[in-house]
């Protein structure tokens, strides 16, 4: 596996040991002050994604054996990051107290240049270029954030879910069991349950009475689609309880129309939905919750059963149905799933439950299986 240097002063500790770069993976680094450095060692099978390089040093790296991969013009965005997001740097450029300033913001800004080709229609050979570079340094980002948690667990659900909704509080409170279980929450990042399970961890080192006092202000705003008084709420409660443990939402500006996550303190975002959706599912080996929702949900859910279903990874993860009556009777997926699973080893880890602690109970009781 190659060593990967993703800031300036790694990449000088890494030269004073071993005096040269070879195979060395250097991504988003400013090294135009570092020719001297450079060019004093080999640079064979090296790779430069992104990196800032003086045309003297761009030289010697080609002619040491390096690639360079140099960044693409007109991008909002960087193409070789080598870190996931924070809600903060997306959120840049929006002012709670400008109405309208959310147009400005960076997670906009980008989403507005993922939409400039007509729906249904491909975009230009370098856009999909630029997107496939950004998705696949955020997929790298992902995997790092991700060496430092052995249970992660997802929750899934609807984004109409309103902040004043009884279930809205119940995935809350699971976020926050969850979080105190210390598992790492991660979500598809959207508004509704998405955000519900981020801010209940964010508030898990917070006393239980936090979470009534925050959902009293994002009462405030319970419509996302009036994006600048719905993230405002929020940020009142982030003023409110600042100190917020980590977890992580992994969305999409395949849906640009939800307002971004401010709960969720790592934010790995894909413009590909596919990749994003396979992914969030395939992370969560300690279980995935299904909140209610509609299609987007259904299709996780299944999605999430194809994967146990043959094994596709090292283990078989718990799947359990949050509102027994919605997953029974008005979306059947719960009894269809159980059908399609059979006898098969999975079978096992599909539960279904009322409440958080009803669902907490299961996912202890039932870690996962080795494939």
């Amino acid at each position: 596996m190659a060593v990967e240097l993703h800031d300036l002063d790694e990449l000088r500790r890494y030269v004073a040991e071993h005096r040269a770069l070879d195979g060395v993976v250097v991504q988003d680094i400013d090294l135009t002050g570092e020719g001297e450095l450079i060019a004093s060692v080999s640079c064979l099978g090296a790779t430069f994604l992104g990196v800032d390089l003086s045309p003297a040093t761009l030289h010697h790296v080609i002619d040491r054996g390096g690639v360079v991969f140099p960044d693409l013009p007109g991008l909002p965005f960087d193409a070789y990051r080598s870190r996931l997001y924070t809600s903060d740097e997306l959120l840049a450029g929006w002012e709670p107290d400008v109405p309208g300033s959310f147009d400005e913001s960076l997670d906009m800004r980008i989403y507005r240049w993922a939409s400039r080709a007509p729906v249904g229609t491909s975009p230009s050979i370098l856009d999909a270029l630029a997107r496939r570079l950004h998705d696949h340094a955020v997929d790298d980002a992902l995997e790092e954030h991700l060496r430092a948690y052995s249970d992660v667990v997802a929750v899934m659900g609807g984004h109409g879910l309103l902040r004043t909704d009884a279930m809205y509080r119940e995935v809350a409170v699971l976020g926050r069991a969850m979080a105190r279980a210390g598992w790492h929450v991660a979500t598809g990042g959207g508004p509704g349950a998405m955000e519900a399970a981020n801010l209940g961890a964010w508030l898990a080192p917070a006393d239980d009475a936090a979470l009534d006092t925050a959902l009293r202000l994002l009462a405030a705003a319970t419509d996302f689609a009036s994006f600048d008084a719905y993230l405002a709420a929020g940020r009142s409660v982030r003023d409110a309880f600042p100190d917020g443990a980590p977890s992580l939402a992994v969305p999409t500006w395949f849906y640009g129309h939800e307002p971004t996550n401010q709960f969720a303190t790592h934010i790995a975002k894909y413009f590909a939905n596919s990749i994003r959706e396979d992914g969030l599912l395939a992370l969560a080996t300690r279980g995935v919750v299904f909140a209610p929702g509609s299609a987007g949900t259904v299709q996780e859910v299944f999605q999430d059963a194809t994967q146990n279903h043959y094994g596709l990874f090292s283990t078989l993860s718990p799947m359990v149905f949050l509102d027994v009556g919605f997953w029974r009777h008005t979306m059947p997926a719960e009894p269809l799933l159980r059908s399609l699973a059979g006898d098969l080893p999975y079978a096992a880890l599909i539960g279904a439950a009322d409440t958080a602690e009803e669902t907490m109970s299961f996912l202890q009781a039932h870690p996962p299986l080795p494939t």
